[in-house]
């Protein structure tokens, strides 16, 4: 069977030999099958957000394989598995160009991987694209295009940083606790946006939270990590029927009751 993304048995530790050693992945085993989304929840240093960075090729993994949609990037640069990856990360600013306006950055997204430039211009019909696309996010922006983008607030920037992530239909979305700077109100619209992008393009998702109540809702599996290891493993009706305390528990259970001061528990 052919997945669309393989992990296997990745290690990853930083600064190896040193007072400031810390083994970051210890043998990280995962398959998703094409449209599956999963959520990844675990405490702080639990190895999350450095699986998101192995999968994008944000530094090399000192030993195992990445796969994905049978192509091995395990070697590519960063750059190189960019073509298969869309991305958007916790911070608003990371996903957008300030001083460029909102077509200007979806024009930029539209063309990654060609060799052209804006020197020659936003076409017509290109405009009439990403109007339609950002008439979707029903937050009015598609009547601002020309606006800079650094003059939006940070739920807007987010939900054109996921417009952009996604309008080449990447083979996998990386979303990495995206929502995690915005209020509850804004962060709730940006994750029914990715719901519905997700569900829409039958994208292959990975979403980063720290909030377990969104790992239950959102996704059709849930995977739990601790220390550089993915420790629980759950989709389908099971998924959909647990509760916060269910993982709190299985918390418990792993790490002996330490994370009881985590920021993770905040819900």
């Amino acid at each position: 069977m052919s997945y669309m993304l393989e992990l296997k048995d990745v290690h990853k530790t930083f600064n190896p030999g040193t007072i400031n050693q810390k083994v970051a992945l210890n043998g990280v085993n995962l398959q998703l099958n094409e449209g599956d989304f999963v959520t990844i929840i675990g405490g702080n240093g639990a190895g999350k957000s450095t699986t998101l960075n192995a999968i994008a090729g944000v530094w090399n993994i000192d030993a195992g394989r990445i796969v994905i949609d049978g192509v091995d990037v395990t070697k590519l640069p960063e750059h190189k598995r960019a073509k298969y990856l869309g991305r958007v990360f916790q911070d608003p600013m990371n996903g957008t160009a300030a001083t460029m306006s909102i077509d200007e950055n979806m024009a930029i997204a539209a063309r990654r991987g060609q060799h052209r430039t804006l020197r020659w211009g936003i076409s017509k019909r290109e405009r009439e694209t990403y109007y339609e696309l950002l008439t979707t996010l029903d937050l009015g922006l598609e009547s601002r295009m020309s606006a800079k983008v650094g003059l939006l607030s940070g739920g807007q920037r987010q939900a054109i940083t996921l417009l952009m992530a996604t309008i080449q239909k990447p083979k996998l979305l990386l979303l990495d606790e995206h929502t995690a700077a915005l209020d509850p109100k804004t962060a709730a619209k940006v994750l029914a946006l990715s719901d519905k992008i997700i569900e829409e393009h039958h994208l292959t998702a990975m979403m980063v939270t720290h909030n377990m109540k969104d790992a239950i809702v959102h996704g059709n599996r849930l995977i739990m990590m601790h220390e550089g290891r993915i420790i629980y493993d759950v989709r389908g009706e099971e998924k959909k029927n647990l509760t916060v305390a269910d993982l709190l528990a299985k918390f418990d259970e792993v790490s002996g009751g330490e994370f009881a001061n985590d920021r993770m528990l905040f819900v």
